[in-house]
């Protein structure tokens, strides 16, 4: 199945240079794009991959206009990223044909459970008693939502997640632990997306929450009562500690360590392996692990490690004497 040049511009907008009938075969990389197929440039870095491209069309942004025209077809828009992103979406609707059951029959599905007519739910899911699924959500293989957790409209869950597992609860009494049991749920906004083998905690009385537009990579850990804000995103292997609070249009990259029970500000971003034992107040980026040794002996360095710029331009200003 192919699309033309004219249908995804009607679809999508952009400023069309070339056939409207040109038939697109494929969507691929820019350079081993063949006439056929359809690319995009948007990091000028690969600016120089232009001119030798086969692709028969180009999504570009408008100053590049006349180098890819010079070389066959483009669609010209503000930001071909963005564009290239709902690209691939209308190319997987209207490719997807129709995928048979919206609850596929290997599911088990507790009776009091309510799944929205128009979700999807795959082969192996589990979804328990009293959970609810929102309009369009999908549920790919194997997910399990647990017991009154809630997951909204137009979310997609990757195979393996578990939704609503038991926080990691436990009280030491003579040695031994005593579980406490985990009473609150999980709920999760609209338009969220959870990686494969994500596991979220449900909340020890309260609820862990995912806000609107969260997009959680693979085989990262939210522990109980963490409340992650709208729009963050974090990439894989990523651990959050309970009782943690992230803001708003957050980053995290990936296999950060996040303690529990503290606050990281909206507009944060934290670099990948990064180490957070504190709370950050303030929006920025943030960057930085240090390495293991004896508690005493970890805190006395990490001390001195924080008064080291200072004690660096005390040095040069004596130099200068």
């Amino acid at each position: 199945m192919a699309l033309t040049l004219g249908e995804i511009v009607a679809a999508l907008g952009g400023e069309l240079h070339g056939d409207p009938a040109l038939a697109v075969n494929r969507l691929a990389p820019l350079d081993t794009a063949q006439p056929g197929e359809l690319s995009f440039l948007s990091n000028p870095r690969y600016r120089q991959q232009l001119a030798g491209s086969q692709a028969g069309c180009v999504i570009v942004a408008p100053a590049l206009q006349d180098e890819a025209r010079s070389r066959g077809a483009c669609i010209t828009t503000a930001d071909p990223y963005l564009y290239f992103a709902r690209l691939t979406r209308l190319w997987k609707e209207r490719h997807a044909g129709e995928s048979g059951a919206r609850i596929h029959p290997s599911a088990a599905i507790d009776p009091g459970a309510h799944i929205d007519p128009t979700a999807r739910v795959g082969a192996l899911c589990v979804v328990e008693r009293g959970a609810r699924i929102g309009a369009g959500t999908v549920l790919k293989a194997r997910v399990v939502v647990a017991e009154g957790c809630v997951v909204g409209e137009r979310c997609v869950i990757q195979s393996g997640a578990v939704i609503g597992g038991d926080g990691f609860g436990f009280a030491l009494h003579e040695g031994a632990w005593e579980k406490i049991e985990q009473l609150g749920a999980v709920r999760i906004g609209n338009d969220v997306e959870i990686g494969a083998n994500t596991c979220i905690d449900r909340g020890a009385l309260d609820d862990t929450v995912i806000e609107d537009g969260v997009k959680l990579d693979n085989l990262i850990q939210v522990a109980h009562n963490c409340r992650i804000g709208r729009n963050t995103a974090i990439a894989g292997c990523t651990g959050i500690a309970g009782s943690t609070a992230i803001g708003a249009n957050c980053t995290i990259g990936g296999a950060a360590m996040i303690v529990g029970h503290i606050t990281i500000a909206d507009n944060v971003n934290i670099s990948a392996g990064t180490f957070v034992s504190r709370s950050i107040r303030q929006p920025g980026t943030y960057t930085g692990v240090f390495p293991m040794d004896d508690n005493v002996s970890w805190e006395k360095n990490a001390a001195a490690l924080r008064q080291l710029y200072r004690l660096r331009e005390r040095v040069k200003a004596l130099e200068k004497k």
